[in-house]
This record gives structure tokens, sequence and C-alpha cells, in this order.
């Protein structure tokens, strides 16, 4: 099974060629830092933006800052060795390269938006210093560590950890986290601010959604597999995770916006977050905690163009080529 103790290293024939798929699906998505255009952003914070969004662009690329290194780091640590797939760590080895490639692109953030080697510096160190972004690396880190300890996962105790740690990241802080990150760059693209940014972003969201849709795929294997995992303890976990994660992104909301942002409310980012995790939650196939509506047509429309339908578009996305046919049932 796929959480079973060892290293399966055969792919032919392959038990899982879903993962395979996917890892066909994020090469198609390659794209480098330096297709980012940041140059048009720099008249937009000098001259066009409020003193209250920039410093919301300050906080937001702090926590941009180590953000995905914090994800890179529970990747190789307590995923890479678990899942017992080759063609799973295939992907999650595609994976690892682009949480490398998100760290190089917000360092060219920082290095682009924040000029003043000091201020970069409080940027780096916003996880110990900026009680917000605390709160969040906290979260983080309090899941990496619970799986600390795990060498392999040999009792039913051991696999509900790692499912716990696997939705946390998915759910809690690329699929919550990092989509309020996304909502607050968009809603600036939406007044014609940041158009380089928002451009990048858009690799990123790409990028993030297959990290979500990979981890939801496991999920749904080893609930097929080991369906007692998915029990009343288990949803309990993810209710709380969900309800924790919302509060600090929350408290990262009020944070962003204390100055003032014209348009974007801290009460209307709760009401999206809010969303999101219901989103989240019923993708695990369980029911909304708060059934919230989407309080952002600018994020539907974000949803319907770059997640909704990313899997079935093929003409209008870039995609780098991926030539040649494997025969998944085919022995060595």
């Amino acid at each position: 099974m796929l959480l079973d103790p060892g290293l399966e290293l055969t792919l032919r024939p392959m038990k899982y060629p879903r993962f395979y798929e996917m890892y066909r699906d994020a090469i198609r998505n390659t794209w480098t830092v330096e297709e980012v255009d940041l140059s048009v952003d720099l008249v937009d914070l000098r001259s066009r933006m409020s003193p209250a969004e920039r410093h919301l662009i300050h906080r937001l690329v702090a926590f941009f800052a180590t953000g995905d290194s914090i994800v890179a780091n529970n990747l190789a640590i307590n995923l890479y060795r678990h899942i017992n797939s080759p063609e799973a760590r295939m992907y999650l080895s595609r994976q690892l390269y682009e949480e490398a490639l998100h760290v190089q692109f917000y360092l060219t953030l920082l290095d682009t938006y924040v000029p003043d080697p000091v201020e970069r510096e409080k940027a780096f160190a916003a996880v110990e210093n900026i009680p917000s972004i605390r709160d969040k690396a906290q979260f983080c880190l309090k899941h990496t560590d619970a799986m600390a300890t795990l060498s392999t996962l040999r009792t039913r105790d051991d696999r509900s950890r790692f499912l716990r740690n696997l939705l946390a990241y998915a759910c809690g802080i690329e699929g919550l986290f990092f989509f309020g990150a996304f909502a607050y760059v968009y809603f600036l693209r939406s007044r014609g601010l940041c158009q380089g940014l928002a451009a990048g972003t858009n690799w990123v969201f790409r990028d993030e959604s297959m990290h979500m849709a990979f981890a939801f795929e496991v999920a749904a294997v080893v609930r097929q597999e080991e369906p007692s995992l998915f029990d009343d303890t288990l949803r309990g976990h993810l209710t709380t995770m969900i309800e924790e994660a919302v509060a600090a992104e929350t408290r990262f909301a009020q944070d962003l916006l204390d100055g003032g942002v014209a348009g974007l409310s801290a009460a209307d980012m709760r009401t999206y977050l809010e969303f999101v995790a219901d989103r989240r939650l019923t993708a695990l196939g369980y029911g909304p905690r708060y059934r919230a509506k989407n309080p952002f047509p600018f994020m539907e429309m974000q949803d319907v163009q770059e997640l909704a339908n990313f899997f079935e578009r093929r003409v209008s996305a870039y995609q780098v080529g991926v030539t040649g046919e494997v025969a998944f049932d085919e022995a060595f």
C-alpha cells in the first residue's frame, strides 16, 4: 500500500499511474523567474500606491521570504520518504524544484521592491520579529515537528499523523495561507497595480493548485486502501487545524490592512478565508465548516481562469512540450 514502510523502486508496471500523469502536467507548467518583468511595478510602488498599500506589499513579501522554504523543508523531511511509490516520488521531486523556484521568485521580489539592505534583512527575519508572520510560521512548524520523530509509518497512529501533516500543509498552508496571499495580489491587479507581481503569481498559483491536487490524490488513495484512517478523530483534527489556520491568516490580514486599504477590509478577507477553508474540507469529502460565500469577484474570475480549468486547458496556457508515451502496465 502507498504508506507501507519501504522504498519501492519499480516503475513498471505502474501501480499509481495518476501520480506519473501529475508529474507530466507539472513539467508542462515549467516557467522561470527571468520571464517575469517586475520593473513595471516600481512606478506603482513609488508614485501610484498609498502608504497603506506599500505596507501591504512589504508585509506580503516578508511572508513570502520564508513561506516556501518551510514547505520545502517539510516536503523533504516528512513526505518524500513516507510515500512508497516511485511515480509519486517523481512528482515530489518536481514539487521540490518548484518550491526552490518560488523561493527564487520571492527573493527577486524582495531585491526589487525593498532596495534598502536593512529593510530586506528585517523582511527575512519576519518569522521572528513580526507577530502576524511569526504566528503563521509557528503553525507550520508545529505540524512539521509532529512528524519529526517518525522514521517509518508502522502503526495506525503513525499513518494518522502522516495524514494530519500532509493535509495541514495542503489545506492550511498552501491551500489557505498562500491563497490568502494570492487574493491581495489579484486585488491590486484589479486596480491596475503591480501587474508584474500578478504575472509571476499566475505561475505560482498554478504550481500551488497542482501541489494541493497531488496531496488530495494521496489522501484519496490512502482512503481507498485504509478507509478506517478517515474516522471522526481525523475529521476533528482537520477541522481544528482549519480553524487555527483561518485565525492565524485573519491576524495577518488585520496586520496587512491596518493602515486602511481602500476597497479591501479585514472582515472581507476573513469571509474569503472561510470560503476557501470550506472548499478544502469539501475536497476531502467533508461538509463545510463556515458556509461562507466568496466576497471577491476578482478571485472568482481567477479560480475559473487558473484553477478550475487548468488541467483541461491545453491551448492558451504556456506549456513546455513533453513527448513520448508510457505504457503503465508494461513490465521491464
